[in-house]
């Protein structure tokens, strides 16, 4: 089977300890995370993480079947690149005056897309969002101008055939609805209930 990027969506409940239990699962097996992100998602107290890595799908599909073993994952997806929306965003840092001296600033931002977020008298930072290779584009671009620092955030991603978790939540919750929850009975009688 050939090696590829798939993005592992697992939905959560947000709980400490859990991100180093699923690094865990990660080095374990010595798969190296190209990129993690954590984020609230549309349900209210359910999280959502998205995990890159290049492996065969056959080691992505054990991978996900060990995340969604622990007890407060949801719900684990994976997918290949083609079958998700992703971008990531990047910020870089240049020297104004070597900016202002050298370049056309505002051809360089519409070329790639980029904007001035903050711009002082002693650098100016530009934001891009999209993919790595155009994100790493503008990083070859801004090097002859002296570029002093470059940061680029972890990749964010939808499914593209996905109805969101929110749905398949609502439908198993009309499937199987939960029970009125019930009073402890023996909460009044803790002493002769938990007394050896």
């Amino acid at each position: 089977m050939e090696r590829q990027e798939y993005n592992i969506t697992a939905y959560t409940e947000n709980q400490v300890g859990l991100l180093n239990r699923i690094a865990i699962i990660f080095s374990r097996r010595k798969i190296n995370i190209e990129s993690l992100n954590t984020s609230p998602s549309e349900v209210e107290g359910i999280h959502r993480f998205n995990i890159v890595i290049t492996e065969t799908e056959e080691v992505v599909r054990k991978l996900a079947g060990q995340i969604e073993k622990q007890v407060e994952v949801l719900k684990v997806y994976y997918n290949p690149n083609a079958d998700v929306v992703w971008q990531e965003m990047a910020l870089y840092k240049v020297p104004t005056d070597v900016i202002a001296e050298k370049a056309l600033v505002e051809r360089l931002l519409r070329e790639h897309g980029a904007r001035a977020v903050v711009i002082r008298k002693d650098y100016t930072v530009f934001e891009t969002t999209g993919h790595r290779e155009e994100t790493d584009k503008l990083v070859q671009v801004l090097q002859p101008y002296g570029l002093i620092e470059f940061v680029r955030s972890a990749r964010i991603a939808i499914i593209k055939a996905s109805d969101g978790f929110h749905r398949k939540l609502q439908e198993f919750e009309r499937r199987e609805p939960s029970e009125d929850v019930a009073e402890n009975e023996f909460l009044n009688e803790r002493e002769d209930v938990f007394t050896m």
